[in-house]
């Protein structure tokens, strides 16, 4: 599903951003602490009291999302990096041990489309690279 490449990329990010769904049809996009679950080849999103938050309710209302980390690693010579995942998603309670301000819960995404620039050839002028755009 994944390349090696970009499950590396996505082992050195913290940061990425998720968009859901709300009830309304308006779109939100939050910024997220998340890690790559190997075992379920799936995205686990964090957050603080993660339950509470409308993100949580949007995808347990609809479970549709993207995601995106990326990066810009250096200036000159100029680099980018970008890994796009849409799909779907559900909330997972009880997946860790809280911690204060975590409340042991994610939001797993499961990847139905990955799209991916400059992780699995990095060394391309921005406008010469050539996506890894694939359905899974």
């Amino acid at each position: 599903m994944f390349t090696e490449a970009e499950i590396a990329y996505l082992a050195e990010q913290g940061l990425g951003r998720i968009a859901t769904q709300q009830p309304g049809g308006t779109l939100q996009v939050s910024p997220v602490a998340f890690t790559y679950n190997d075992e379920a080849k799936a995205i686990d999103v964090t957050g603080y009291n993660l339950t509470r938050s409308r993100k949580y309710r949007n995808v347990a209302d609809n479970g549709r999302v993207a995601f995106v980390v990326d990066d810009r690693p250096s200036l000159a010579p100029m680099r980018i990096r970008c890994l796009e995942i849409r799909g779907h998603a559900e909330v997972v309670t009880d997946v860790f041990e809280t911690d204060g301000h975590l409340d042991g819960a994610v939001i797993r995404i499961h990847p139905e489309r990955i799209i991916s620039m400059g992780i699995d050839d990095p060394d391309h002028e921005p406008l010469e690279l050539k996506p890894n755009n694939r359905d899974v």
